[in-house]
């Protein structure tokens, strides 16, 4: 299933409040972290929040909706009391971003089952294709506040 609301009516994950944005991301692949650093040079309005999926935020909010804590199969956008998972999430994420990024976001006429099917097969061997750091990459001073941390989350 590729949205959800939460499991707690009335609630949001830990650390986010109703009006957050937040892509979860494997911060040990390759391929999400140049993912996570096309966003921060796209999303200049700072409409999402980052965290990897191995930082003790990631972990709280994989616990809170039930994912498992040590299988990454997913990106995970958490959209205060929602959250979308694989191709929608990319495809959501698409949308909120500026001209032309945005234009990636017809990506959603075509029929979920072949887009996650698509999505599926690059997450699952996205570190046979592309890589795997041996510990997370840690964000740098410069994009401060666009990563969730036990400091500056709302």
């Amino acid at each position: 299933m590729d949205q959800i609301n939460n499991p707690k009516q009335g609630d949001c994950p830990p650390g986010i409040g109703t009006a957050d944005r937040v892509v979860l991301f494997d911060g040990m692949c390759v391929l999400c972290n140049a993912w996570v650093q096309f966003l921060l040079k796209v999303d200049t309005k700072r409409k999402f929040k980052l965290a990897s999926m191995q930082s003790a935020e990631g972990q709280a909010i994989l616990q809170w909706y039930g994912f498992p804590a040590d299988d990454f199969e997913t990106m995970l956008l958490v959209d205060g009391r929602s959250h979308f998972t694989r191709s929608t999430a990319f495809v959501r994420i698409m949308a909120d971003l500026p001209f032309p990024w945005s234009g990636l976001s017809l990506m959603r006429i075509v029929p979920t089952p072949i887009r996650n099917w698509v999505y599926d097969r690059i997450a699952l061997n996205r570190y046979t294709l592309f890589g795997k750091f041996d510990s997370c990459v840690m964000p740098d001073a410069a994009h401060t506040g666009r990563f969730l941390d036990g400091n500056n989350s709302t």
